[in-house]
């Protein structure tokens, strides 16, 4: 045989030209003709229209490095007499105990078979086939390779799907986690691109109305836009008639007809089946070129779990709102026996939100500060009319009553295994406390005050002075601005008038929006 033709595909062509769809051989060997010689036998071999890409090694330390460089390779063809005898089941134990690809099926081809007997080596190495060299044919050379590849397909199958179920599990966890209906379709997102690699270019979330409870969201006909983004963050609310083209129309009603997941090019629309409504879907945007059939069944799963999680948010927003209404009803009856408006207490408790971000508070803090502060006063449901109603100064005994209002209230709210009503137990407990050790019931001071009480303490002072009480006038809002910093480091936290002074015009935009009725 002409050399020449021996080594025509043995210039590194071959790789680049296969390098996108192709089954990953690797061959390491010390003699060049091994190499040359088994391309050309496989020159022509494709299984499920995949060819062969060969990168070869010529020493044990040189198929090491390419065995780390190329973890996702199916096969490789493993000379074991190189550099040294056992060179090549060096590499063997190499690929299995230190690079830990248990994937790549390890194919042990040998010229001198007594310096490596067969049944020690399947005995101690993880191999898959070992093979003389002399009886290597074409035939069984090709036979060996696909009963190899069969195995390796099988093998990956087996964990992607594994690792699929894995993904279905944490992403179904994290989007049941959220309790947001603007982070609903993030999460769905970014979950789903997780499960498999999608692009996040558009998508949104479609049901019929029977599953749409917000006003603002409510359409009389046909499909609704509850959450999206892209190019349709725009369209919350409204008709996807209005929204799409009739192509992707068609295409949403293929799905709602099947019950199915459509793929049209780069984008699905899934049916997301659920008992308690008619029709909800899920469009996505921004898919692979090619979809396996494990992605499809990981996709159709993850639909299933997107639809049981939009109605955890529904459920959750709807029970939030039921518990921000008791309170600001409670709260607001309060404030109505002191002859102060139900607006004080919805004031505080969105400047509580406004301080306890400027603060640094986390997110689920700041919601529970502002959700909780409407309960600061509760304890004055004990305080007698006369005294809570008094324009003048107290006497000291009528002091003495009205400062146990702090302690009342977090004794009505103790107990409770409600984070809210528990936030709003040391709220009343603390906001009359100051950060120098004067405030009461318990002269705390400083950080031995809890961050709530603090923040809710400026909050109801600062709403305090900003309106009339019966017993003063309200302050313009530079009055109240210099009292805040003049009290810094006495009454209130220094950080906290920081905070509040870099805050300032939204505190304002509050007061004006919720004004006196």
């Amino acid at each position: 045989m002409n050399d020449d033709f021996l080594f025509a595909n043995d210039t590194g062509e071959e790789d680049e030209t296969f390098s996108i769809g192709s089954w990953k051989v690797i061959i390491v060997d010390d003699e060049p003709e091994v190499h040359a010689v088994t391309k050309l036998a496989l020159s022509d071999f494709i299984f499920q229209d995949r060819k062969l890409e060969f990168i070869s090694a010529y020493s044990g330390a040189e198929g090491k490095k390419v065995i780390t460089e190329n973890p996702d390779a199916a096969i490789i063809l493993l000379d074991v007499v190189m550099e040294t005898d056992d060179a090549g089941l060096q590499v063997a134990q190499f690929i299995r105990e230190e690079a830990n690809n248990h994937k790549i099926r390890i194919i042990l081809r040998t010229g001198q078979p007594g310096q490596a007997p067969e049944r020690q080596v399947i005995l101690n190495y993880d191999i898959n086939d070992y093979k003389s060299k002399t009886e290597l044919t074409a035939q069984k050379l090709f036979t060996v390779i696909m009963s190899s590849l069969r195995a390796y397909r099988d093998i990956v199958a087996l964990d992607n799907s594994r690792k699929g179920l894995t993904k279905i599990i944490e992403a179904s966890a994290d989007i049941f986690s959220i309790h947001s209906m603007d982070q609903f379709i993030d999460g769905v997102m970014q979950q789903l691109t997780s499960v498999i690699g999608c692009g996040n270019e558009k998508a949104m979330y479609i049901t019929d109305t029977l599953m749409v409870n917000c006003e603002n969201l409510r359409n009389k006909d046909g499909l609704t836009v509850i959450a999206a983004q892209g190019e349709f963050e725009s369209s919350l609310g409204k008709n996807v008639k209005d929204v799409v083209n009739e192509e992707l129309q068609a295409a949403f009603q293929e799905a709602i007809s099947t019950k199915s997941i459509v793929y049209r090019g780069d984008y699905l629309v899934a049916y997301c089946y659920s008992r308690f409504s008619n029709n909800s879907i899920l469009y996505v945007s921004g898919l692979p070129k090619e979809v396996s059939q494990t992605e499809r069944t990981l996709i159709e799963l993850f639909a299933q779990n997107v639809q049981i999680a939009y109605e955890n948010v529904q459920l959750q927003l709807e029970l939030e709102d039921t518990q921000r209404e008791l309170v600001y009803r409670l709260s607001e009856a309060l404030e109505n026996r002191s002859n102060e408006t139900g607006n004080h207490v919805r004031r505080v408790a969105l400047i509580s939100g406004v301080l306890a971000q400027a603060y640094g508070l986390n997110q689920k803090e700041v919601e529970l500060v502002s959700c909780a502060a409407p309960l600061h006063d509760v304890g004055k449901i004990s305080i007698p009319d006369n005294i809570l109603h008094k324009p003048g100064q107290l006497l000291d005994d009528e002091w003495s009553i009205m400062q146990s209002h702090s302690e009342t209230g977090a004794k009505i709210l103790e107990g409770s295994n409600r984070s809210v009503i528990q936030a709003g137990s040391i709220i009343a407990q603390d906001h009359h406390e100051n950060w120098d050790g004067t405030g009461y019931p318990k002269g705390k001071s400083g950080e031995d005050i809890h961050v709530y009480g603090r923040i809710v303490a400026m909050a109801d002072v600062y709403d305090a002075l900003r309106h009339d009480r019966c017993y003063k006038k309200a302050w313009n809002k530079d009055e109240t601005i210099e009292f805040i910093k003049s009290e810094s480091g006495k009454k209130f936290d220094p950080k906290l008038v920081q905070g509040l002074l870099n805050s300032v015009d939204k505190i304002e935009q509050i007061i004006e929006q919720f004004q006196e009725g």
